[in-house]
Parts: C-alpha cells; sequence; structure tokens
C-alpha cells in the first residue's frame, strides 16, 4: 500500500498556518495601518501617526529578531514546541480579539495591543516551523511544507475576502458602518485563529526529543553558532535564503509603491492583494510537488528567476493591468520559495535540534528588507530615478542564486546526520 504523505499530523500541522494567516492578511497587510490612521489615531497628525505605527513595528521586529532563537532554544526541550505555538497562539488571538473593544481615539493601547498579536503571531512561527520534522517524514518534506503555505493563502485569503466585502457593504451584514465592520473583522480573525489551531493541538504528537544539558540559555546560544560552523552548507544556504527574501520583501513593498504611484487607489491594492492570496493556494502546492521531484534547490532557483523578470518588469511598468499582472507572477512563486526554503533547511540540519536552528532561521527571516529598502533609496537617489532603484533589486538576486549554487544538499544531509 502506498504511504500517506499528508497524514493526520501533517494537516493538523498545515491548518494551523490556515489559522493565524488571517492575522497576517487581515490585520497586518489589510485593515490595522488603515484603520489605526483614520479611527484610533485621527486626532494625531499625519506625520505623528505615521511615525507610531512605524516605530511600532520596528519595535515589533527588533523584538522577534532578539526572541527568535531563545525560542528556539526552549523548541528543542521535550514536548516543548507544541506546547509554545499554542502559547504564542494565544498571546496572538488575545491581542487581536482585543482590537474589536478599543474606542476611537485610543491609539496607544491600539499599539500596544497590536505588538503584542505581532509578538504572538512571529513567536508562533519559530517553534510551528520546528514541528516539520516531527510531521513529515524526511522525504516529505517539501509536499507538506508547501501544504503549510497554501493552506496559509487559502484561508488567510478566504477570511480577508469575507472581511473585505463586510467593509464595502456593512449593510448587508446588519452592521452600522465600516469602521464596525473593521472592529467586527479583528475579532473574527482572533476566532479564525482559535478554531484551526485545535487540529494542531489534537493531531500533532508531542515530539520526544530534547536534552537536559545543564547549559544556561546563553551557553546554549553560543553552542548553536559553533554548532552552525560545524553545518557550512546550512550556513551558506541561511546567508543565500536571507539576500533572497530580502529582494522578495523588497519587490512586494515597492509593487504597492508603483501602485500608489500610476494612480491605483486603496480597492485596487486590496484586489491585487486578493489576486496574490488565491494564486499563492495552488501555486505553493505545485512548487511542493516540483521540490519533492526535481529538488527544493531548483525550486528555489526557478522562484528566484521569476523575481529576476519581475525585477525588469517592475521597472517598466506603466499601467494598472500591468499592476494586476505583477500581482499574480508574485502569487505564483512566493508562497512555493517560502515553502522549499524551509524544507530545504529543514534537511540540512539535525531533526533533534531543529528549534534551535529554526530559531536562527527566523532571525535572518525577519532581518530581511534590510538591506532592499536602503539599495533602492540609495541607487534611486543617485541616479535620479525610482526606476533605477527598483531595478537594483536584481543584484540581491544574483548574489543569492550565486551562493545558492555553492550549496550541496548531499553534503549538507551528510554534515546533519553527522552533527545528530
Amino acid at each position: 500500500m502506498e504511504r500517506a504523505v499528508y497524514t493526520r499530523p501533517a494537516w493538523g500541522w498545515a491548518l494551523y498556518d490556515w489559522a493565524n494567516s488571517a492575522f497576517a492578511t487581515t490585520v497586518m497587510a489589510g485593515f490595522f495601518p488603515v484603520f489605526f490612521k483614520q479611527f484610533w489615531a485621527g486626532r494625531l497628525s499625519a506625520t505623528d501617526s505615521t511615525f507610531w505605527l512605524g516605530a511600532t513595528n520596528s519595535l515589533a521586529a527588533m523584538l522577534v529578531v532578539l526572541a527568535a532563537p531563545l525560542i528556539g532554544l526552549w523548541a528543542d526541550r521535550a514536548g516543548m514546541k507544541k506546547r509554545l505555538v499554542a502559547t504564542f497562539a494565544v498571546l496572538g488571538i488575545l491581542m487581536s480579539g482585543g482590537l474589536f473593544l478599543v474606542a476611537e481615539g485610543m491609539w496607544p493601547l491600539a499599539l500596544l495591543l497590536y505588538l503584542g498579536a505581532v509578538l504572538g503571531f512571529s513567536g508562533g512561527n519559530v517553534a510551528y516551523d520546528a514541528l516539520l520534522p516531527v510531521v513529515a517524514a524526511h522525504e516529505d518534506l517539501e509536499r507538506v511544507s508547501a501544504l503549510g503555505f497554501s493552506l496559509g493563502y487559502l484561508g488567510g485569503g478566504l477570511l480577508f475576502a469575507l472581511n473585505v466585502v463586510m467593509v464595502l457593504q456593512p449593510a448587508w451584514f446588519a452592521l452600522t458602518d465600516s469602521a464596525e465592520a473593521v472592529r467586527w473583522s479583528f475579532l473574527m480573525v482572533a476566532l479564525w485563529w482559535t478554531l484551526f489551531t485545535i487540529p494542531l493541538l489534537l493531531w500533532v504528537p508531542d515530539d520526544g526529543a530534547g536534552e537536559a544539558n545543564g547549559l544556561s540559555t546563553w551557553q546554549e546560544l553560543r553552542r548553536t553558532w559553533r554548532e552552525l560552523r560545524a553545518l557550512p552548507m546550512a550556513f551558506l544556504f541561511l546567508i543565500s535564503y536571507w539576500l533572497y527574501i530580502d529582494g522578495v520583501d523588497t519587490i512586494v513593498r515597492m509593487a504597492v509603491d508603483y501602485g500608489l504611484a500610476i494612480g491605483l487607489d486603496s480597492s485596487d491594492l486590496l484586489s491585487a492583494l486578493l489576486i496574490t492570496q488565491f494564486v499563492g493556494f495552488p501555486a505553493a502546492l505545485l512548487f511542493g510537488w516540483l521540490g519533492a521531484r526535481f529538488g527544493a534547490k531548483h525550486g528555489i532557483w526557478f522562484a528566484i528567476l521569476v523575481y529576476m523578470l519581475v525585477v525588469l518588469w517592475a521597472w517598466r511598468m506603466q499601467s494598472a493591468a500591468e499592476f494586476y499582472a505583477l500581482a499574480v507572477a508574485i502569487g505564483m512563486v512566493q508562497g512555493g520559495i517560502q515553502a522549499l526554503s524551509r524544507a530545504l533547511f529543514a534537511r540540512l540540519v539535525p531533526r533533534e535540534q531543529a528549534g534551535r536552528f529554526f530559531g536562527l532561521y527566523n532571525m535572518m527571516g525577519k532581518f530581511a528588507a534590510v538591506v532592499g529598502p536602503v539599495l533602492v533609496g540609495v541607487v534611486a537617489m543617485a541616479s535620479g530615478s525610482s526606476r533605477v532603484g527598483i531595478l537594483s533589486v536584481l543584484a540581491l538576486f544574483l548574489v543569492a542564486a550565486v551562493l545558492l549554487a555553492r550549496v550541496d544538499v548531499a553534503r549538507g544531509e551528510r554534515e546533519a546526520r553527522a552533527l545528530a
């Protein structure tokens, strides 16, 4: 009988991506930035509201960068991976739902709850990624990782689409206005996140990996960095990953800026986001199959090539139709490159120490979009053209592709087994 790839534990694990992606789409990308400025911080100047929102996002990113390696260490202790996912999920759920109760003008409280929700979302993902080797056989890592991202795109997109309809037509839902619809959307995210976390809690086993070595947390962190040097292929891949994910994040940000620059309104931007979500669902599954068939490294290479073409396209983009086509192109590869990156890294590190190494992986991911925006800004200022600035992102993808070419996956797997 053929062995099942998508087992019950794999489905339970993947459904958590369906659960928390609603926060990423509806809250982080969709409604919170605009609602904060217009509802909670409406009495502040545009400059002040932008400052406080930006400062909160920066603080959240910094805290996640600092915490990710620690969360990874804790996750490696016996049975802690699932508990950490649940703990951070509770934090994110309570903070997201709390936004429903924040009255107009209470912008400090809104920012505090948003900060807590982002920490719950990002912190939980560290332990969640480390569970991948627990729920998937070694030969199934690519397909199971892709299942998670594909369900994340679909689940996040479905709830976001419903929330957009609520905001555009509040009377259909017996709501007084769009502001009330947005607040109900935040509460729906909390309920959605809660409901679809249950399969992970019920179906994913507690991993038995872990060790009590008597080392302090800081000693364990130093040991992790030393052990990474014993995994040169994993280290080389991390550097490549940081560069191309930086490029991916920069392209997404610049696509929105370009959309505004060529005269698209907010409804066009929301539509483009929905297009990316729903294209990303089948595309991520396809990338999982390609990764299993031809290797994750080759799938990532293909995605990098597509992103390089996207950069060239964005450089010459003129019309709204091209903007939507760009959203389709990004949706085709965004989930795939993320899914295969996670699966490839899982192959290059010891299964028993996945938590600590995925802590570093997530830390590098949170450092993304550091080099890209600065590079775009400097080149744009020097050349006097924002289009030339966009073109400079090609450098990130080119260097990443060269480094990825030097990653010997078979050697990396041998190194991981030797360190286990």
